[in-house]
């Protein structure tokens, strides 16, 4: 994990070290500390976790004002930081800036990236926050975020209770208490798509996802509850949008002929803790409507079905809305 400072004032440089037989990270940052000056490089000698070696740079080594949070995964594009430390500097209002992160998979190349911005937004925090709990979903993955350091620390890092949902948690209680930042046009970093994203890579893995994300917005109402006046109507609108999310992914399992790879029963059970009254969604009676026609006859059917054209018209809105806006 690597934290950049500022427009490059400082580079702290943070390893958790496995062991000399596993790799030599810890090597090479050392020979490139002594290359450079405003690297600095601290090694654990034993491996402390993921989200105590998170909070350790976040909170008590960073000493720059702005800090940022690179994985050895990812990447960023060039002039990032001095982008996104641009829009902190002229916006003190703004508490974290992001922008568009790109795609790539293990193993294989970095795609193509735009390198100059457009302009910037600045979004007020209780929008952006709000927004999240009305979608019921984040819009960030990590290495394309800056974080104002004051803030960081007066906020806190990520919530060891939280380690598959830590990321999203930790951006909304930013934003309860601050703007937030997007810049316009310029790609801010590559993400590293691998084996170990499990919402990307099997159902099961989906269904976790949900559930590490009602976590993280639970969690965000209880521990922000006074910056939010309307809390309860946020509570309402995220769990009905977790069980909408739940129930589509299984009757989405009918039109795509993976109801014996989809936990469609589990689905349904996860819809029903977010919200007792779940049949009363449109998912349910297009899940309804799918079970009566059957597993087998529901993908020939699929283009005479609304609710299967309808989805496929969603996921294009909110993909085109993601890429213009951020949000």
């Amino acid at each position: 994990m690597r934290g950049q400072h500022g427009v490059l004032r400082r580079t702290l440089g943070l390893l958790p070290h496995l062991g000399r037989e596993v790799d030599d990270s810890a090597e090479i940052a050392h020979k490139l500390a002594a290359s450079d000056p405003r690297i600095e490089v601290r090694v654990h000698e034993t491996n402390k976790g993921h989200i105590a070696t998170y909070n350790e740079g976040l909170l008590e080594w960073a000493d720059g004002t702005y800090v940022a949070l690179l994985s050895a995964d990812d990447r960023l594009v060039p002039g990032a930081l001095v982008r996104a430390a641009a829009l902190l500097d002229a916006h003190p209002e703004a508490g974290f800036a992001y922008g568009r992160p790109l795609r790539f998979q293990h193993g294989g190349p970095l795609p193509p990236a735009r390198t100059r911005g457009t302009g910037s937004a600045v979004y007020p925090g209780q929008w952006w926050l709000e927004r999240r709990f009305r979608e019921g979903t984040g819009c960030i993955t990590s290495p394309e975020v800056v974080v104002r350091t004051s803030l960081q620390r007066e906020v806190g890092g990520y919530d060891p209770a939280l380690p598959h949902a830590g990321d999203i948690e930790m951006w909304m209680r930013l934003a309860a208490h601050a703007d937030v930042g997007y810049i316009r046009g310029a790609d801010q970093a590559f993400y590293r798509v691998h084996g170990k994203n499990m919402s990307t890579t099997d159902f099961g893995g989906q269904l976790d996802d949900l559930r590490q994300r009602l976590v993280a917005f639970d969690s965000v109402l209880a521990k922000c509850a006074d910056r939010l006046p309307h809390a309860d109507r946020l509570a309402d609108e995220v769990h009905t949008r977790l069980a909408r999310f739940a129930l589509r992914r299984a009757y989405r399992a009918y039109d795509r002929g993976r109801t014996e790879a989809v936990p469609v029963d589990e689905c349904v059970a996860f819809a029903e803790e977010c919200l007792p009254g779940y049949a009363a969604l449109p998912e349910y009676r297009a899940l309804r409507l799918r079970r009566r026609i059957g597993p087998k006859a529901m993908p020939y059917l699929q283009p005479l079905v609304w609710s299967a054209v309808a989805e496929r018209g969603r996921e294009w809105l909110w993909w085109e809305s993601w890429k213009r806006r951020g949000i």
